[in-house]
């Protein structure tokens, strides 16, 4: 059987720094346009690299967990539990929500339309 754990500490505040600055990144680009094209550019460039990181690692996060949950049969297994009926809800609640939330599809998208726009700034760059 496959020991499940989670990323190090050091990969988790990796992506987590990684997002953050890509975010920033994104949201300076309006400041940088009154200062230099250049600016805008790399700034652009370290945002969506970053996105593509940090949206790719969500998506496989959230898959991990989605797969972990059908392949364990974890909403049964909380359903068949001995626990008092208000955990037993709360973490019904959490698994369920787990496996149907639309985050995961909302990640993958970011990360492939970002793939995408990184792929066409740099043919346009090139060209």
């Amino acid at each position: 059987m496959e020991v499940i754990k989670p990323n190090s500490k050091l990969v988790r505040l990796f992506f987590f720094w990684t997002g953050i600055i890509a975010t920033i990144a994104y949201r300076i680009i309006i400041l940088l346009n009154f200062y230099s094209p250049l600016w805008v550019k790399i700034s652009w460039y370290i945002g969506t690299i970053g996105f593509i990181l940090y949206f790719g690692h969500r998506f496989s996060v959230a898959t991990k967990r989605t797969n972990l949950i059908k392949d364990y049969g974890l909403i049964e297994a909380v359903d068949n539990s001995d626990i008092e009926k208000q955990k037993k809800l709360a973490l019904h609640y959490l698994v369920q929500t787990s496996i149907t939330s639309k985050s995961r599809w909302n990640s993958g998208m970011i990360f492939i339309l970002s793939l995408v726009a990184l792929i066409l700034g740099i043919i346009l760059d090139i060209l």
